[in-house]
């Protein structure tokens, strides 16, 4: 060992023996101190218990005792609402962000931003204010430990409140992470704190996903960032305090832009779905950037605009992916709502991605596709008649049209285990026949289903009964039953005022609507 490597590790021992007896402490954190637009603020390291023990939320400060209303949440009154900093707590979401904590190996919460209040900051009659009712300290006590005042303790004393700020249902997370531990059993709640479902149970983890108590227990004391705020300053009032920590909260959640659904499926490493798409979309000849040719996806956005040469967007994609693969591959979706699915193992992405090439490559031999390889626009494509300039209508450059096909795919190729070429014969004649163009007029099987004739747009909510219109002309749907409720789904769909609208575009008896032949 070196001189220099020597004195390193004698210095680190005595700061080691120096601080022992200041960490050791239950009333004091180590912390450090950060300063930015007047306020100082110190960001320190806590267990998921401390935090579950120790943080409330602001509904349980003596503040707002009198307005709270059945699930814990403030009332909107003339009385309470210039003290609300929070937003209503949704306890929906409790049982999920807990199952997140337990199910995922990978779990990571952000820091938890929360303020620090005594017991005299509710108190008008403490000495800690002045005659002017200007606090004549701050609510933080914090002890410097170097000479700059960089880093120290804070002191915890009994009489301190902590509420979280921003975390709230973080926060509710833990707690019930802790609740399962103490019981055993966490109780899902509705969004007002109603019971519902069953409850979730250490046993049913150890079942589902191998997750032994002993790991549970270890997850208590994994370590979570906290930035504590005071809920004064020196030198402010009481009003003044309360319009300081509103702001930061409202300033925090301004400045945190939520990803779009595009951006999520891009960046997301669990689901499945959208690892085996984004991997498709950038490979395949119909979506992948070419010399002197514009881009075929739209990355970020939701919607495709009229004038877009964009074919389609990664949502898009994304939702045609979940809905083809789904039959084969169910166990890809989250076991619940609101949870975030397990990754599939290698093997099955591979597998994944095989399957969807095989689905795209059909898609790009459907005529319409093909006029893309001569030269047409997705504009031209797009387009209704009646638009400027007007177009062929095609629902295959509508995402809805995508996304409805992939489902009605997906339940031929893998529940009823039919031949994706033969389908894909079959789609080429019907395109080839103009079956997934002009939507817009009566003639069109999509009239109604997927076009909106009184408001002259794309009928989104359509996108269910055009996947079953598919399926049957497909031959997939040989029980009269099932074809008797699709026919009578149909003429429901072009059916205006009482008046149903026949493929010869005649007003007749929603009876009278029937369905094509089958291909």
């Amino acid at each position: 060992m070196d001189t220099e490597t020597r004195l390193n590790s004698e210095a680190q021992e005595t700061i080691a023996k120096l601080l022992k007896p200041y960490l050791q402490q239950a009333d004091s954190l180590l912390v450090q101190k950060t300063y930015m637009a007047g306020t100082e603020t110190f960001i320190s390291s806590v267990t998921l218990e401390w935090i579950a023990a120790k943080v409330g939320f602001a509904s349980q400060l003596p503040l707002f005792q009198p307005h709270l209303d059945a699930t814990g949440n403030v009332e909107r009154d003339a009385e309470t609402v210039d003290e609300i900093f929070q937003r209503p707590l949704d306890w929906s979401r409790q049982a999920t962000l807990t199952q997140y904590l337990t199910n995922h190996k990978d779990h990571k919460f952000p820091a938890v931003l929360v303020v620090l209040s005594p017991a005299w900051v509710d108190d008008p009659n403490a000495s800690q204010w002045d005659n002017n009712q200007r606090a004549t300290q701050s609510a933080i006590e914090f002890l410097p430990l170097d000479s700059q005042g960089k880093l120290g303790l804070l002191q915890m004393s009994s009489d301190v409140s902590v509420f979280a700020l921003d975390g709230q249902h973080r926060l509710m997370g833990i707690q019930g992470l802790m609740e399962l531990l103490r019981t055993g059993r966490l109780q899902p709640y509705s969004k007002l704190k109603k019971p519902v479902g069953d409850t979730i149970t250490v046993k049913e983890l150890n079942q589902k996903f191998g997750i032994t108590p002993q790991q549970l227990q270890q997850l208590s004391q994994e370590t979570i960032g906290v930035e504590f705020i005071p809920a004064v300053v020196k030198g402010e009032t009481r009003a003044e305090a309360r319009q300081r920590v509103r702001s930061i909260f409202v300033h925090v959640n301004l400045m945190a832009v939520k990803l779009s659904k595009g951006q999520l499926a891009l960046l997301d490493e669990d689901d499945g779905f959208s690892i085996v798409t984004r991997q498709v979309a950038v490979s395949h000849a119909l979506f992948c950037d070419k010399p002197r040719r514009n881009p075929r996806i739209n990355w970020d956005s939701a919607t495709v605009a009229s004038k877009s040469t964009v074919l389609t967007t990664l949502q898009a994609l994304t939702d045609m992916g979940q809905r083809y693969l789904t039959p084969k591959f169910p166990h890809w979706k989250a076991a619940k709502s609101g949870l975030i699915p397990l990754r599939p193992t290698e093997a099955e992405l591979e597998a994944g991605i095989e399957e969807l090439k095989q689905f795209f490559d059909g898609m790009a031999t459907l005529p319409s596709y093909q006029k893309l390889e001569q030269g047409w626009e997705t504009p031209a494509l797009r387009r209704f008649s009646f638009e400027k300039p007007g177009g062929e209508g095609n629902l295959l450059f509508r995402p809805v049209g995508q996304v409805a096909v992939a489902a009605a795919l997906g339940v031929l190729v893998f529940y009823q285990q039919r031949s994706v070429t033969e389908i894909f014969e079959k789609l080429q004649e019907f395109d080839n026949a103009g079956g997934f163009s002009g939507m817009e007029y009566p003639d069109s099987l999509w009239y109604g289903v997927l076009y909106d004739p009184n408001k002259r747009r794309v009928r989104v909510a359509g996108k269910e009964l055009a996947a079953k219109l598919l399926i049957y002309l497909l031959g997939g749907m040989p029980q009269p039953m099932e074809c008797a409720e699709l026919r009578k789904a149909l003429a429901d769909a072009r059916t205006f005022e009482n008046k149903a609208v026949s493929f010869e575009g005649q007003f007749v008896k929603p009876r009278e609507v029937g369905l094509p032949e089958i291909l």
